[in-house]
């Protein structure tokens, strides 16, 4: 199997499966639930993901944008020519998922207007740029993460002034991440959260807890911030209920002596993060 292919697959598996650790949270989720209306769309959430996996169909209409992460073991080698590879086997994956033609044709003005029209091939949907990251294992990893528009909307990255407390940052990410929550519509959600020491770098960490979470191993600080949000009872689809949120996934990066903390918050859809990985 060629890079592209490997490439392709990962992605179509990234838009049309729930990982397993995905699943049971549903199910736990489902089980805990008081409300019968919210139990009702989880339960439809899920089913439909099962159909999706079973057809190797989309999750959702908004197929998402291709975000990539990539981990790079020491004894390996990262090219011009794989990471073209890797752009030729996102956008084979894209006609074979099949994605929701959204690349917008045109120049720099017609793209941000949307004057240019769409483009009618899947394909032509560029991914976000590759974040690459070395780690210790003898791996070259890519992770592929189908990210919809509605989280994109609803996501903050701001500062937050931390005040020597850890409980200040929690209760301002909470602050931030209800109206998200309750203003976001396809939930139960994930919370996303990375903290940096600049908007990149937080966005950056951001999206390594999206690549690297698992709903099966939640830390404190994780824990924290889902329980308080859920505290505020908006529930799937708003209707009420103990699961407006199944996780946190967060990152915390280096921080700078300073008195503020650069937050990134994504409160992800209830398909989402949609993700799989594949070694190249």
């Amino acid at each position: 199997m060629t890079i592209q292919d490997k490439v392709a697959d990962c992605l179509v598996r990234a838009g049309s499966t729930f990982r397993e650790d995905q699943k049971e949270a549903y199910r736990k989720a489902i089980a805990d639930e008081p409300n019968v209306q919210s139990c009702w769309v989880m339960q439809q959430v899920l089913d439909n993901a099962i159909v999706a996996e079973e057809r190797r169909s989309p999750l959702c209409d908004d197929t998402g944008i291709p975000h990539l992460f990539l981990e790079v073991g020491p004894k390996r080698m990262v090219t011009g020519e794989l990471l073209e590879q890797i752009k030729e086997g996102v956008a084979l994956g894209l006609r074979q998922l099949p994605g929701r033609p959204m690349a917008i044709k045109g120049d720099d003005y017609a793209r941000i207007d949307q004057s240019g029209g769409l483009n009618e091939d899947s394909g032509a949907l560029s991914p976000s740029p590759i974040l690459i990251k070395s780690v210790e294992e003898d791996v070259l990893r890519l992770t592929v993460l189908m990210l919809g528009g509605g989280p994109a909307i609803r996501g903050i990255t701001q500062r937050v002034f931390h005040k020597h407390s850890v409980d200040v940052v929690i209760d301002e990410i909470v602050n931030r991440a209800i109206p998200a929550v309750s203003q976001l519509g396809c939930s139960p959600c994930v919370l996303a959260v990375g903290i940096g020491r600049s908007q990149f770098e937080a966005t950056s960490m951001m999206m390594e807890a999206m690549a690297k979470g698992n709903f099966n191993e939640q830390s404190d600080f994780e824990k924290r911030i889902t329980n308080k949000v859920n505290e505020a009872n908006i529930g799937p689809l708003g209707l009420g209920g103990k699961h407006s949120v199944l996780a946190t996934f967060t990152k915390i990066g280096p921080q700078r002596a300073s008195g503020v903390r650069i937050v990134a918050l994504r409160p992800c859809c209830c398909f989402e993060p949609r993700r799989a990985s594949v070694e190249l």
